[in-house]
């Protein structure tokens, strides 16, 4: 009847649920492709707005157990076995090496691979900067020379690393990490390589009085997307 069609005159599509074979109601499959969408738009919005204020909604960080607390800022922590995902670049004077990083191992995950398969966002990102020398007194002295990064995505717990589609960039690694102890001391703010360097020296030196000696390099984690406000953002600079 015209009343029931007043659905006709919209000018946007409708979907028409129709009773199914034992009296209920089966939903034309658009319905669902539609509300999947709709839900996506609205986690992304939802992930934009609460980032800002350094809040992580819904991503998976690695699982540990602290061991020891070292003053306020510093954990001595059990790290479980993990899978990640990573890139390696040499930084050159004009290329922020960050940036394309990042963007190749996120194009990963958003299904820029051979399943075209959507891999959960977790943090933090993992960014180590070798052949940066520091010292262990002030000022800290970068060595620009030679430099190269490496960053990481960690991939979700529900991955082994057999399971995880193969990527259509060459550049992508994968690596099992095994179980570990590392010390980590969080701050908040820039998360230059600066900062970094700063932070890790200040770490080495309290560990130097402490009974936990480094056996590792430096790495640094970043919780939080560039937009969060700096000093609501979580940064850990960590040695094994």
């Amino acid at each position: 009847t015209p009343e029931s069609r007043w659905y006709e005159r919209l000018e946007i599509p409708i979907y028409l649920a129709a009773p199914n074979a034992v009296g209920g109601i089966a939903l034309h499959s658009g319905v669902y492709e539609m509300i999947e969408t709709i839900i996506g738009i609205l986690s992304s919005i939802w992930f934009a707005i609460v980032s800002v204020f350094g809040f992580n909604a819904g991503t998976e960080q690695p699982k540990y157990a602290i061991i020891e607390r070292l003053g306020d800022q510093i954990e001595i922590r059990r790290y479980e076995p993990r899978v990640a995902a990573e890139v390696t670049f040499e930084i050159l004077p004009d290329q922020n090496a960050r940036s394309k990083a990042f963007g190749i191992i996120a194009g990963y995950i958003f299904g820029a691979n051979k399943g075209r398969t959507k891999i959960g966002m977790t943090s933090p990102v993992e960014i180590t900067v070798s052949g940066t020398k520091i010292d262990m007194t002030t000022p800290v002295e970068i060595q620009t020379s030679d430099k190269i990064l490496t960053m990481r995505f960690f991939m979700p717990s529900e991955y082994g690393i057999d399971d995880l589609p193969e990527p259509e960039n060459p550049q992508i690694r994968f690596v099992e990490l095994a179980e570990e102890t590392a010390a980590a001391l969080t701050y908040s703010g820039s998360t230059s390589e600066e900062t970094t360097a700063t932070k890790t020296t200040e770490l080495l030196a309290r560990l130097q009085s402490s009974r936990w000696k480094p056996s590792g390099s430096p790495t640094a984690y970043f919780y939080n997307p560039p937009w969060t406000i700096p000093f609501l953002r979580t940064n850990e600079v960590i040695v094994p």
